[in-house]
């Protein structure tokens, strides 16, 4: 099979002809028909998330969307032929073993919107849920352009929040349509500087998807009043110095189901969840649009046909 692999931590990301995986007694093999970029397929690259176990060609890629090949003898919820998504052991690839993460896929959906779906859009709903996020709240999303953050808006928007966005005005328009009352571009000013423009007396919660440097999601931060969150998936949070200020800082580590995925499936088929493609790309070009990425160039997500 084809696939996009790495010989070594640290190696460039190229097409290679692999083995296709032998499903063990419960394990799912699915035939991918696309498969979702993340910023985590390139840090693994990396080595970001080296361990000692990792077995080389490593394939890249965890979400995807696909038709079920074959089933080990101990799976019942699965069966071939079965349109499914979710994540994946290497989903870069003709062929992947499905997670416990895999739920059918959302009804009116094709392959490539439904790849864009699992790990983007569960990482949202579990940042606006451990913010408590309740309605009357102000809630900013910080990284709001990108694949996280336009569903982070949504979700916030759903739980009855009034939500600024940051966004650049190409992407104001969009950003609108997706729920966000007030916007702040931040190639312009401080992030900060402008939310504390609007709202003097601070804000309710942080949702935070681009601040790797700890000052600077403690810059954030100086726009929540007393008894409000910050939430960021880049460990950057400092949960002791916040809890000082009376804020509650958390390190997001995702975790998500097939329970999940299936109440996500939900909301996209009641058109209360949209998912928008930014980027089409072929598996032969899935390195460039993985440098693409890395370089922050994406306003949503990227999808590999495959």
């Amino acid at each position: 099979m084809r696939a996009i692999a790495i010989s070594g931590f640290g190696q460039e990301p190229e097409l290679m002809t692999l083995p296709i995986p032998a499903p063990g007694p419960d394990d799912v093999l699915v035939r991918l028909h696309a498969a979702g970029l993340n910023p985590i397929d390139w840090k693994i690259a990396d080595g970001s998330f080296r361990t000692s176990t990792e077995d080389f060609p490593l394939v890249l890629g965890i979400d995807g969307a696909g038709v079920v090949d074959k089933v080990g003898p101990a799976v019942t919820a699965f069966r071939p032929g079965d349109e499914v998504y979710g994540q994946f052991r290497g989903s870069y690839a003709d062929y992947a073993l499905a997670t416990p993460v895999l739920a059918p896929m959302p009804k009116g959906m094709i392959f490539s919107q439904a790849a864009a779906v699992p790990i983007a859009t569960t990482t949202a709903y579990n940042m606006v849920e451990t913010a408590k996020v309740v309605p009357g709240q102000i809630v900013l999303v910080s990284g709001a352009t990108g694949g996280v953050g336009q569903q982070a808006v949504q979700f916030a928007v759903g739980a009855g929040a009034t939500v600024i966005a940051t966004a650049t005005a190409d992407m104001a328009e969009h950003m609108r349509r997706l729920g966000a009352a007030e916007l702040v571009d931040h190639t312009l000013r401080p992030v900060a500087e402008q939310v504390l423009a609007l709202h003097p007396g601070g804000i309710d919660a942080v949702l935070d998807l681009v601040s790797a440097d700890p000052v600077a999601l403690t810059e954030l931060a100086q726009t929540v009043r007393p008894g409000g969150t910050v939430v960021t998936t880049l460990f950057s949070a400092d949960p002791e110095a916040l809890a000082a200020r009376e804020i509650v800082g958390v390190n997001l580590n995702n975790k998500a189901g097939a329970e999940l995925l299936t109440l996500v499936a939900d909301l996209i088929d009641a058109g209360k969840l949209l998912v928008r493609i930014d980027n089409l790309v072929s598996l032969r070009d899935a390195p460039s649009a993985l440098d693409r990425n890395k370089a922050g160039l994406s306003r949503g997500k990227t999808v590999i046909e495959i």
